[in-house]
């Protein structure tokens, strides 16, 4: 058993919505620049620009986070633990949208809301927390 649960489809959108626009602005600026030869346009289009690149760098960043459930535990990201091994999995403290996971070797992970399934990521985690304990 292997599910992979990535980034929900919303924020890629979000990511993808935001960086056209500031290419479009960032173009619309240019072309200001070039017709009216202010350098106020000339900054505007290089904050536009900025916004663009780094909006790109977060989307491809953000499109590797994904939390992988195996048959003997949990990866996400550099974490990685076996079933049991978990201590807790909270929604409290300072992640209280996503999911705060412990394990035994003091490793603590904090599971963002923006991963899709995370309802049922934290219930797969119970699921097996409460099966250990049996």
């Amino acid at each position: 058993m292997t599910n992979v649960y990535g980034v929900q489809p919303a924020y890629m959108q979000r990511a993808v919505f935001v960086a056209i626009l500031s290419f479009m602005f960032f173009l619309a600026m240019m072309f200001a620049f070039y017709l009216r030869q202010h350098f106020g346009y000339f900054l505007l289009s290089t904050a536009f620009l900025l916004v663009y690149l780094v909006t790109m760098f977060s989307w491809v960043m953000q499109r590797g986070n994904a939390v992988k459930i195996f048959e003997n535990g949990i990866e996400y990201r550099k974490f990685s633990c076996l079933w049991s091994e978990i201590e807790s999995v909270d929604r409290i403290g300072s992640n209280p949208h996503g999911l705060t996971i412990t394990s035994h070797p003091a490793k603590k992970v904090d599971i963002p809301s923006s991963i899709k399934g995370i309802d049922e990521i934290e219930f797969i985690l119970r699921d097996r927390m409460y099966s250990r304990e049996r």
